[in-house]
């Protein structure tokens, strides 16, 4: 089995990023952003992935949480990308369900190639801890796009916004578990158009 692992740096005025994935883990995390809820949600994707995740990043915090959280992000994308290489053999689709207390999540991801994102979750709160909580969707949506991955994400209901948070970032971390999967079945690429890379 290939080596299915990426390291990524970004350095701008803003943040500086060192981000390293195993998508063949044992969910073991490393992870501080300087933003603690983000850290804990990048924790459960790991966990629940299945995924070693070490994260490294500090940035412009005394602006706000924006930029760290979108870069890493974006890392995170490149990361899953490149980790998959061309993408031979893996089970391609995945979707996951995650109750969390009050809250019930659903996350379903295509690892076809072609960004996209739909994501449907409505938050009462302006911020949980550090993250505004705007920036749920936009982290999800920067993941989707570097990981040329196709993602709809939606909170079906809910009352606590950490709750409905975290059961979108379990149901990621289960849904890319299932879609980067290999399937011993398969020789190629799961596509008839013979490319998942194009």
């Amino acid at each position: 089995m290939a080596d299915r692992t990426a390291s990524i740096t970004r350095r701008t005025n803003e943040t500086q990023i060192a981000l390293t994935l195993n998508l063949d883990g044992s969910g073991t995390a490393e992870i501080d952003t300087g933003v603690g809820f983000f850290d804990h949600m990048l924790h459960h994707v790991a966990v629940h992935g299945l995924f070693d995740l070490t994260v490294q990043a500090s940035g412009d915090l005394h602006i706000d949480a924006h930029h760290t959280i979108e870069d890493v992000a974006i890392c995170l994308g490149r990361a899953l990308d490149q980790a998959l290489g061309d993408r031979q053999g893996i089970v391609r689709m995945g979707a996951a369900y995650v109750p969390m207390d009050e809250a019930l999540a659903r996350v379903v991801v295509d690892l076809s190639g072609r960004p996209y994102a739909v994501i449907t979750a409505d938050f009462d709160t302006p911020a949980i801890g550090q993250m505004p909580t705007s920036l749920v969707a936009h982290a999800l949506e920067s993941i989707a796009f570097h990981a040329r991955m196709n993602l709809h994400a939606e909170v079906f209901y809910g009352r606590d916004d950490h709750h409905k948070a975290e059961a979108l970032f379990k149901a990621l971390g289960r849904a890319l578990a299932a879609a980067v999967a290999l399937d011993p079945r398969r020789g190629g690429v799961p596509s008839t158009k013979g490319t998942l890379t194009e």
